[in-house]
């Protein structure tokens, strides 16, 4: 009797947690509020499941606040890469200047160590004693230039000793600024993966028909499926302005399929600046690494004037960027799940565009 109970027993689910826990909680909220009216005070209410939409409408937030994070991630990544070097470079500066001030340190122990063997009179005595007084006197001018000499070396000893330390002072400020740089890279990587998680967590609360159809309608809304499918027909209509801008549309249609990979900019995985920036690297041209510095590195233009190659930027903080291949198309890392791929402009609020050359 007991094992025929056991075996009617609802078999147990993971429960979510952090936000994707609230954001479950939050769509279910009205619907369990209906049920206990209805149910009375005594009844426990079944927690409705989230709708495919609001899965759809939540998981899509999560993937952006993922891809701002992103480029945050991006940013904070340059400016470590920059404070490595400066801490790299003071401290090949310092190990230099260490150098030359151990051998001058050497060389002027050496002339001490010379004086002090040939032992030092009053020189009106050695002057009075000496049997050969022109002698003499030669030997005094080469000991005045000698001092002289060691009065030169002890100023530049100290000199070394104070640029030294200022070199060391500089080291240590930018050793705590790479701190802060690596603890603000840890931070954005947190929240990424915390981003992501929750998204993944969103989505196991759906059937297997549900994810399926929630995939269906993220391809259609980030550009999948047929868009992409011939990627000769659609190279073959594109007029580039320049060759600089064909060889950068070329490099993206080489990187349509390639997984989207926070972070990334190839050669096997892109995000979303970490293309645009490998395209025009192919074509011989820098950009900087993220969506915000990126929309300032070239001229500004217009929707109306939009031409193959330009950047074509997307939502009021600037988090997304494609490459624009003409006729209302770009080439885009659009989020995890999704590979690079040709997708309508007007698909994402639109922010600005730039013309990289």
């Amino acid at each position: 009797m007991a094992a025929h109970r056991r075996s009617h027993r609802k078999p147990k689910q993971r429960p979510l947690a952090g936000s994707a826990a609230r954001t479950a909680a939050s769509l279910a909220l009205a619907g369990a509020a209906t049920a206990t009216s209805a149910t009375g005070a005594g009844a426990a209410p079944a927690e409705p499941r989230p709708t495919v939409t609001q899965v759809q409408s939540q998981v899509d937030r999560l993937y952006h606040d993922a891809e701002v994070a992103t480029e945050k991630y991006n940013g904070a990544k340059e400016k470590e890469a920059a404070a490595t070097k400066a801490v790299d470079a003071l401290a090949d500066e310092a190990a230099r200047r260490t150098d030359r001030l151990n051998t001058a340190r050497h060389a002027l122990g050496s002339l001490a160590t010379a004086q002090y063997r040939t032992g030092v009179l009053d020189p009106a005595v050695q002057l009075a004693l000496s049997s050969d007084p022109d002698s003499y006197l030669e030997r005094a001018a080469s000991l005045d230039r000698a001092a002289d000499r060691q009065t030169g070396m002890l100023t530049g000893i100290r000199r070394q000793i104070s640029r030294l330390a200022r070199v060391k002072a500089r080291a240590d400020q930018e050793t705590e600024v790479l701190a802060a740089r690596r603890a603000e890279l840890r931070e954005h990587r947190s929240r990424i993966r915390s981003k992501l998680a929750d998204a993944r967590e969103l989505l196991d609360t759906l059937t297997a028909e549900q994810r399926a159809a929630y995939e269906r309608s993220a391809d259609a809304r980030h550009g999948g499926g047929p868009a992409h499918a011939d990627r000769s027909t659609a190279r073959g209509r594109i007029t580039a302005p320049n060759a600089r801008a064909a060889q950068a549309v070329d490099f993206a249609y080489g990187a349509i399929g390639k997984p989207y990979v926070w972070g990334a900019t190839g050669p096997s995985a892109f995000d979303c600046s970490g293309l645009t920036q490998a395209a025009w690297k192919a074509a011989g041209v820098g950009l900087p690494r993220t969506t915000y510095t990126q929309i300032n590195a070239g001229q500004r233009v217009p929707r109306s004037e939009l031409a193959p190659g330009d950047l074509v930027f997307f939502y009021s903080g600037i988090s997304h960027v494609g490459l624009y291949i003409g006729g209302g198309q770009m080439i885009h890392a659009p989020r995890p799940g999704a590979p690079v791929r040709v997708a309508p402009i007007d698909q994402m609020p639109f922010a600005g565009a730039t013309r990289v050359a």
